[in-house]
């Protein structure tokens, strides 16, 4: 997988994208539902998140007060430390890495040094087989520029409905 060559594409496919995605959200929460999850699941039988971890690479999850608490515990650090240490408040008033790649991203085989305690958004990412798929498709959208794997989630989506 070229992560350069799908960023590309998703920004070349935004308008169209964007088209799809105000067309999906005329549809029914659960057809929409469905659709996601079906090509989520194809998708993620072919690819392997540790080849790309650009989402790492590139982007901040939002951390949770409870992902605060059990990271800064697992590192053996009191909350205030960790947020100290790691995290910034952005322009939503949200929690984040202050600085990218992930610090406990391992760059060598791109797995995650702290994994069993990641925040939650990162043991959801990239959202696309959650229910209520219309309420996040601007994030979606967003995510195809970051994602190969949702960009190819919405591509199959894409020309199943061209079908």
């Amino acid at each position: 997988m070229n992560v350069q060559k799908s960023i590309a594409k998703a920004k070349q496919d935004s308008k169209a994208n964007k088209k799809l995605f105000r067309a999906l959200k005329k549809k029914r929460k659960g057809e929409v539902d469905t659709l996601f999850h079906e090509a989520h699941h194809e998708v993620f039988q072919e690819l392997d998140c540790l080849e790309c971890a650009n989402c790492c690479k590139t982007t901040s999850p939002i951390f949770t007060q409870r992902d605060i608490e059990g990271l800064s515990n697992h590192l053996g650090m009191n909350p205030g430390q960790f947020q100290a240490q790691y995290l910034i408040i952005d322009e939503d008033d949200d929690f984040v890495l202050h600085a990218a790649p992930c610090p406990f991203l391992n760059l060598e085989d791109n797995k995650c040094g702290v994994y069993e305690y990641r925040p939650k958004a990162c043991r959801e990412y990239p959202h696309t087989d959650r229910k209520n798929m219309i309420q996040i498709l601007d994030l979606t959208h967003k995510n195809t520029m970051v994602c190969p794997a949702v960009q190819s989630v919405v591509e199959k989506i894409s020309n199943h409905l061209q079908a």
